[in-house]
């Protein structure tokens, strides 16, 4: 069973961890595509569902069950009850559960439940069969992220209770980049919440690009942070975030350093208009509204942002952050972007009698 009939077969079966792949050299079973199933010599017979198709385990009956990404698995819930109810052939019927530790109900039932045995691997665990650019490059990108935890470490990483975003929240509004509106966006800008000092040990300063689709909801389309740059330097990240999305504005935060902010990115080469902005209320109340779109599904994430997206998860309404790092900088500029995209108002022209 996996969360779709081709990737029961480009993974379970044909894959290089698959059926076929790891069966003894003269003993593998044979493939049948049309009928769903592999059957070995000795009579034994498996059978391919998907869990998009939960009705299919209606009637049938097992001994066993293999279960590949359970924890983003459609109709999860309705397709383990189908599961069970079909697992009643020979004195021990069992199922393998292969899968990412996502925090959803079907799997914290699993962990927490006395009659499953849980064993947990690492991607390091498999570095002999990895290449090192790619254990570099998972390093470098997700370690010490939630993310991280999760997808390498194995962590089932729990939401922060009454945080303002939750992971499902998120993984919920997420989108892939050939899914993105055909056509051009209505707005792109850059946001940038500066760091108060420099140095190896400050702050990070926040740099994310956002957009406004033609169908009205907003696009997160990268994060270019960067830490421990000197102003030009963060200046320069700014200016190049702006020139490679051709943002129409760059959004910054001047409550440390007022006109100074502004008298940087210029020297930088910005190539966009730039818009001080001033917080007159906490981090964490101009972030509700913010968070209210992600609840309406009129924000989403284009592809993983992992740094970003912890940040998110740790600010706590009422001003709270128990996220990592001294202050959610990341978090705070993407709230500019799409406070200046999509709750920003514009007086309207007013008449008035004389």
């Amino acid at each position: 069973m996996a969360a779709t009939l081709a990737e029961a077969r480009a993974v379970m079966v044909e894959g290089e961890s698959g059926l076929l792949a790891i069966a003894p050299p003269g003993e593998e079973p044979v493939f049948e595509p049309a009928l769903r199933r592999l059957v070995w010599r000795n009579g034994s017979v498996a059978y391919l569902y998907s869990a998009d198709a939960p009705e299919q385990l209606r009637g049938s009956q097992h001994h066993f069950a293999w279960c590949d990404e359970a924890a983003k698995w459609r109709n999860a819930e309705t397709v383990w009850a189908n599961l069970e109810m079909g697992l009643r052939l020979g004195p021990r019927p069992r199922v393998l559960v292969t899968t990412t530790p996502r925090p959803v109900p079907l799997v914290r039932r699993l962990l927490a439940d006395p009659r499953v045995a849980v064993t947990r691997g690492a991607t390091w665990d498999n570095s002999a069969n990895l290449p090192q650019s790619f254990l570099d490059a998972m390093t470098a990108t997700y370690g010490g992220t939630r993310l991280g935890r999760q997808e390498l470490e194995g962590e089932m990483v729990e939401a922060v209770e009454g945080a303002l975003w939750s992971p499902e929240l998120i993984e919920r509004n997420r989108v892939e980049a050939a899914s993105l509106p055909a056509s051009p966006y209505a707005r792109v800008v850059v946001a940038v919440d500066p760091p108060v000092t420099g140095g190896p040990e400050a702050d990070a300063c926040g740099i994310i690009v956002a957009a406004l689709g033609a169908d009205g909801h907003g696009y997160v389309l990268a994060d270019r942070s960067v830490q421990g740059a000197s102003p030009d330097g963060w200046a320069r990240a700014v200016a190049a975030a702006a020139s490679d999305f051709e943002a129409e504005r760059i959004i910054a935060e001047a409550n440390n350093g007022g006109d100074l902010v502004a008298l940087v990115l210029r020297s930088a080469g910005c190539p966009a208009p730039i818009k001080l902005v001033r917080a007159s209320r906490g981090k964490a109340a101009r972030a509700e509204p913010v968070a209210a779109l992600y609840e309406q599904g009129r924000v989403h994430h284009t592809g993983g942002l992992p740094r970003l997206e912890d940040e998110l998860c740790g600010l706590l309404p009422g001003g709270g952050y128990v996220g990592p790092g001294r202050s959610p900088d990341r978090a705070d500029a993407l709230v500019w972007a799409l406070t200046e995209l999509m709750l920003a108002t514009s007086p309207m022209p007013r008449v008035r009698a004389i």
